[in-house]
C-alpha cells in the first residue's frame, strides 16, 4: 500500500524484532519511524508513498500517557515514582495490551496516516488484545475501583486484624509501607481516569468501525488452524469485521499419482541406489504434507468462506530482508492480478 502512494504505519505488538530485520533496520523505537524510500529503491521496488514503522514498548508508553493525563508535576512523580506503578508498568504480560490500546488511540488521533497495520501477538494473546478496552472501561466505572479512590475506604477495607498484621509485618522485614503505597497510587490516578476511559472508549470503537478489518494469519498445520477458526469465532460474537484469511507457509499441491518403483529407477541412474531412496523418502514425506495442507485449507474455506483466502507457499529460504518481503507480497496480492480458487492459488503457489 505504500508502494502505491498511501502514508502507512506497521506497528507490532509482538517484542520479537523481525519487523525491524526485514526492513534491514538494527532496531524499532516506540515512535513511529519513516523509513527511508531509498532501502526500497535498492530491492527494485518504486515507494510512491510513505512506510513508517515501529515497535510497542510497554513501559515507555506507559510512562509517557501518566506524563500526558497528570493534571500537575505532583501528580505525575507520585505516580512515576511509586513502587506499585513501577511493577505494573514494568510487567509486560501485564501492561501489553493496556499500552497498545494507548498507542492505537495516539496514532489514529495524532498523525495523519491512511492505514494503520497492527501486528498482534498469537491468537490467545490477540483476545486479551480486543478484550482489554472493554475490560478497562469496566474496571474504571466499576465498584473495586471507587472503594480504593474513596477517602477511608482502602484503610478502612485493608486493615483489619490478619490484613493489617501482614501489611506491619511486610514493613518491618521489607521496610516497604505496601498499604500507602497503594493508596498513593490509586489517589494519584484519580485524576487521570477520565483520560484513561476515554482511550478505552475510542480504541473500542476503532475496533469496531467499518473501515476496520481483521484478517487472520494461520499456518495450515492443525493447531494453528484451530485458533484460526476459534478466533473467527470470537470476532463474529464480538461483531468486529472479518477481512479475510492468509495460509501461510503452504506446501506446493503435486499434481498426478506417485509411480515409486518408476520415480525410483529414475533416480537411481542419476543419484545412485541409496541416495536415491532418501530424495524418494523426502519426497513422499512432502506429497504427505501437501495433502494435509490441502485438507486443512479447504476446512478453512469451508467455515471461513473461500472469499479473501490468500496462500503464501513455503519458502525455501526465510523472509528476513527486503528481498523476501518483495517475495511475499507477490504471493499475497498476485491473486488481485490472476484470480483463482484456493486450490488452484496453492499449485500456483
Amino acid at each position: 500500500m505504500a508502494a502505491r502512494g498511501a502514508k502507512v504505519a506497521v506497528v507490532t505488538i509482538d517484542p520479537a524484532r523481525r519487523l525491524a530485520t526485514s526492513l534491514g533496520l538494527r532496531e524499532l523505537g516506540n515512535e513511529p519511524r519513516r523509513i527511508d524510500a531509498r532501502r526500497f529503491e535498492r530491492a527494485g521496488i518504486s515507494m510512491q508513498g510513505e512506510l513508517w514503522a515501529m515497535m510497542l514498548d510497554p513501559k515507555r508508553t506507559f510512562d509517557e500517557l501518566i506524563e500526558r493525563l497528570s493534571p500537575d508535576l505532583r501528580s505525575r512523580e507520585e505516580v512515576l515514582s511509586n513502587r506499585i506503578y513501577q511493577e505494573l508498568s514494568s510487567a509486560v504480560a501485564g501492561s501489553q495490551e493496556f499500552t497498545a490500546i494507548a498507542k492505537l488511540y495516539e496514532l489514529d488521533h495524532e498523525h495523519d496516516f491512511d492505514l494503520i497495520v497492527l501486528d498482534t501477538p498469537p491468537s490467545r494473546h490477540a483476545l486479551d488484545f480486543l478484550e482489554a478496552p472493554t475490560r478497562l472501561t469496566q474496571f474504571f466505572e466499576g465498584r473495586a475501583l471507587q472503594v480504593f479512590l474513596r477517602p477511608t475506604g482502602l484503610g478502612m477495607r485493608l486493615v483489619g486484624r490478619g490484613t493489617g498484621l501482614v501489611f506491619s509485618v511486610l514493613k518491618r522485614v521489607t521496610g516497604v509501607d505496601l498499604l500507602a503505597d497503594l493508596s498513593v497510587f490509586f489517589h494519584s490516578l484519580a485524576g487521570m481516569i477520565d483520560g484513561f476511559k476515554e482511550r478505552a472508549v475510542q480504541v473500542e470503537a476503532l475496533l469496531r468501525d467499518a473501515d476496520t478489518s481483521f484478517l487472520l494469519i494461520t499456518s495450515p498445520e492443525p493447531e494453528p488452524v484451530e485458533e484460526a477458526l476459534y478466533f473467527h469465532e470470537r470476532l463474529r460474537i464480538a461483531g468486529m469485521r472479518f477481512g479475510g484469511t492468509i495460509v501461510n507457509r503452504v506446501h506446493h499441491h503435486v499434481p498426478g499419482r506417485l509411480d515409486e518403483a518408476e520415480l525410483r529407477a529414475a533416480l537411481a541412474g542419476e543419484l545412485g541406489e541409496e541416495l536415491a531412496g532418501k530424495v524418494l523418502d523426502s519426497y513422499k514425506e512432502y506429497r504427505a504434507l501437501a495433502a494435509r495442507d490441502r485438507s486443512a485449507i479447504a476446512r478453512v474455506a469451508d467455515r471461513l468462506g473461500s472469499t479473501g483466502l490468500v496462500l503464501v507457499p513455503f519458502l525455501d529460504h526465510d523472509v528476513h530482508d527486503l528481498a523476501g518481503l518483495q517475495e511475499v507480497e507477490r504471493h499475497l496480492f498476485g491473486s488481485e492480478r490472476a484470480p483463482a480458487s484456493p486450490a488452484q492459488r496453492a499449485a500456483v503457489s
